[in-house]
């Protein structure tokens, strides 16, 4: 195998071994929005990397995080429409990145590697980055998975129960934040979202534990990696979209089956 496709396989894993328990998180909470707004405004954060004449991983990852702190702390106040202020920062956030991104030399910017990734041109130091966001993300997640399902079963009663809800939930944005900065990549900003939700849910039917669902979710992303990859090295297809495509795949076969098997244990 030549060494830019076990990169570009090796990042893929680790964003998808992130994103399985993570995206669990994100599917049993219904914060798939939130998801999307923090994978929107990376882009805002890599004209910001561009403009600031830094690694735009930094940025990306400050913003995102930046975003995400926002959205924890006002997440359900009374005085604000959650789905208004999800719109509002998501759709901003995107439209002001790509405004100062066409302020730039065109030649020095390739908006599709941001838009929807460009995994076969990973090097060494990326794999080191997306395997240090990923050790850490996981770390967090193995750390207080318990206090995380417990808000995800019923924020109010871990609250009644000494959780610190508001804390949990920036931490869970965070981590969102950090995988969105090293999946960016991988899959671009705009298919970030569909790599945390559609394993998740691919996963669901078959799952009858939390630990189940994650681990499986995980299994299922590093499956569309492969294949997605595979395919994009034989078809000559965008490499993010064809990852994205291929977990798509893998949820239809998942969830038919699911529904032929439920079928027959009720027969």
């Amino acid at each position: 195998m030549a060494d830019f496709l076990l990169y570009a396989l090796l990042a893929g894993c680790g964003v998808a071994v992130a994103a399985g328990p993570l995206g669990s998180l994100i599917v049993w909470q219904r914060l798939a929005y939130f998801g999307d707004t923090l994978a929107h405004s990376a882009l805002l954060g890599a004209a910001l990397g561009l403009l600031l004449a830094v690694d735009p991983w930094l940025t990306v990852l400050g913003v995102a995080v930046a975003i995400g702190t926002i959205l924890a702390l006002l997440q359900g106040h009374p005085q604000l429409n959650t789905d208004s202020l999800l719109g509002i920062l998501s759709h901003g956030s995107l439209a002001l990145g790509l405004v100062a991104i066409s302020l730039f030399d065109g030649a020095r910017i390739d908006l599709n590697s941001y838009l929807f990734g460009d995994l076969l041109a990973v090097a060494p130091a990326d794999l080191w980055l997306i395997a240090a966001m990923t050790t850490v993300v996981l770390a967090g997640l193995a750390l207080c998975w318990d206090a995380l399902l417990a808000i995800t079963v019923h924020p109010e009663l871990a609250a009644v129960n000494g959780r610190p809800v508001t804390r949990l939930r920036l931490l869970l944005m965070v981590a969102v934040a950090m995988l969105v900065a090293a999946a960016m990549k991988v899959v671009g900003v705009l298919l970030v979202t569909a790599l945390l939700i559609i394993p998740a849910n691919a996963a669901r039917p078959w799952s009858r534990t939390p630990e189940q669902m994650a681990l499986l979710a995980a299994a299922l992303g590093v499956i569309a990696v492969a294949a997605g990859l595979a395919g994009s090295w034989w078809l000559d297809t965008p490499t993010g979209p064809s990852i994205v495509t291929a977990a798509a795949l893998l949820f239809v076969l998942s969830y038919s089956s699911g529904q032929v098997a439920g079928r027959g244990q009720r027969a």
